[in-house]
């Protein structure tokens, strides 16, 4: 279950950044390149486990879209990204996020009250991104079914459920300097 998924973590290679141990993998950074098989390897044990019926995908550029697109074209359903810039289109929603190394804004365009969603991301840390999309999401009235996030470190996932929001983390990870370890990988029950 999700085997290329995990050997590709195991064997990531690791940086140091301040304290921080950064893994380096083709899901969360696009390096090295992406397999087309391992994103297919996801996005075919995202139709197993999510409640995909949903108006729309929904994903943070960048690291998200590559699985986020891939789910769409297997299921035929729409794809909405979340941008990093505004277009200053009619009903576009701005949002401010902070993650444990960036802060940023984060613009939503495409969605109305009553829309349904799931959304795609490549990893849940702190929580910071996808607590403010949630948030905004649930301001403006749209029904999130899923939220589903490929990788998983440290405790993020712990403030969604705050908001009602219980994730789907398909590979939990540790990271020291030794390398990547993995801790948990979600089953279907």
């Amino acid at each position: 279950m999700l085997e290329r998924l995990q050997d590709s973590l195991i064997k990531s290679p690791i940086i140091k950044r301040g304290e921080y141990n950064y893994f380096i993998h083709p899901i969360s950074d696009g390096v090295p390149s992406i397999d087309p098989h391992l994103v297919e390897e996801i996005s075919d044990y995202i139709t197993e486990i999510a409640d995909l019926k949903v108006d729309t995908i929904l994903t943070v550029e960048a690291m998200g879209i590559p699985v986020a697109n891939a789910l769409s074209l297997k299921t035929g359903i729409p794809l909405t990204i979340v941008r990093k810039r505004p277009y200053f289109l009619e009903g576009e929603v701005e949002l401010s996020q902070s993650t444990g190394y960036s802060k940023g804004v984060l613009y939503i365009n495409g969605l109305k009250k009553g829309d349904t969603v799931i959304i795609v991301d490549d990893v849940i840390s702190t929580g910071g991104t996808l607590l403010a999309l949630v948030r905004a999401l649930q301001n403006m009235g749209v029904k999130i079914t899923d939220v589903v996030s490929v990788i998983g470190r440290g405790d993020g996932y712990l403030k969604l459920r705050e908001l009602g929001v219980d994730p789907k983390i398909l590979v939990t990870i540790d990271v020291s300097e030794k390398g990547v370890e993995i801790k948990d990988v979600f089953r279907n029950q």
